[in-house]
């Protein structure tokens, strides 16, 4: 039986949380539930509270009292916190990857492996697929969200591909979207290309970047002065926002300066360099290899 989904540096996100035995701790995306468990086998007296807005995610429920599941964005937070009468916690773990389950289920659609409809919703009662991306946006909007959330240098020839190839037969499924970009893949690089344009689609459908914003600026308004945070993030764009969140209180990574021309910040980094997967579990787990984890604190 293939797993919902393994967890990426599991032992290392859950020892930087810094667990109390009696803390409230939320787990923003809770998937298969590995890191979940992880965290209930530290607590006694203390609480867990997981999100994940996927539907799927609910056959993995914990049947625990100390844990609570919400079918749940994480963008809503601190709303949904407070609506159960959580208004502070003592940490936050967010593994921000694309879990087992989905790349594997065919009809998501979020594998260049198999023909599906380009679907790619996380939540799959949300309106819009990355089918209705390629068939609506015109070039100028799919150049930008190709180079904006894939980094593809050649976003506007690949959307002028795709508005061509739709005016004869739309572009639905994986085969049709390959079959409009013929001759426009580097073959040498072609599984890398497919990744970032995949990357690109569910980004823009799933308005990635927006929520994870509004997610860590939720839960530093929440976060206990000496809670943790420990984010997992699998490419660049979603680094750099974390980065610059724990190092300036910013997504810009402008560092902000008191008075006395003190520069203040919201977060003390617990680990100076981005933790990344030993070779052992990339050797285990092939697909934590991109995974990057980074720790803070909350002054």
């Amino acid at each position: 039986m293939i797993p919902y989904h393994l967890p990426a540096l599991l032992s290392e996100s859950i020892a930087g949380l810094n667990l109390k035995p009696d803390g409230i701790y939320v787990d923003v995306t809770f998937g298969g539930g590995g890191h979940s468990r992880a965290i209930l086998d530290h607590l006694t007296t203390g609480r867990l509270i997981a999100f994940d807005q996927d539907a799927d995610a609910a056959a993995n429920i914990i049947n625990d009292e100390r844990f609570t599941f919400l079918n749940q964005n994480f963008r809503y937070l601190k709303n949904n916190l407070r609506y159960i009468g959580i208004s502070n916690i003592d940490g936050l773990i967010a593994d921000l990857g694309v879990s087992f389950h989905q790349f594997d289920e065919n009809e998501r659609g979020f594998s260049f492996r198999s023909d599906a409809e380009l679907d790619m919703r996380m939540n799959r009662q949300a309106s819009v697929k990355a089918s209705d991306i390629l068939r609506t946006y015109d070039e100028e909007q799919l150049a930008n969200v190709f180079f904006r959330y894939g980094e593809l240098t050649s976003s506007r020839k690949l959307a002028g591909a795709i508005v061509k190839a739709r005016t004869t037969k739309p572009v639905i499924t994986t085969a049709d979207m390959m079959s409009a970009l013929e001759g426009l893949v580097p073959k040498r690089d072609e599984n890398k290309f497919y990744a970032r344009l995949f990357q690109a689609l569910r980004i823009e459908v799933n308005h990635e970047l927006e929520a994870l914003k509004e997610m860590l600026t939720q839960a530093l308004e929440i976060l206990k002065a000496g809670g943790r945070i420990a984010v997992i993030t699998y490419h660049s764009l979603e680094d750099r926002l974390v980065k610059n969140f724990i190092r300036t209180g910013n997504f810009e990574g402008e560092s902000e300066k008191d008075f006395y021309g003190n520069v203040t910040a919201p977060f003390r980094a617990v680990n100076r360099k981005v933790i990344v997967p030993s070779e052992k579990e990339i050797e285990e787990n092939s697909r934590a290899r991109s995974a990057r984890l980074r720790i803070a604190e909350k002054i």
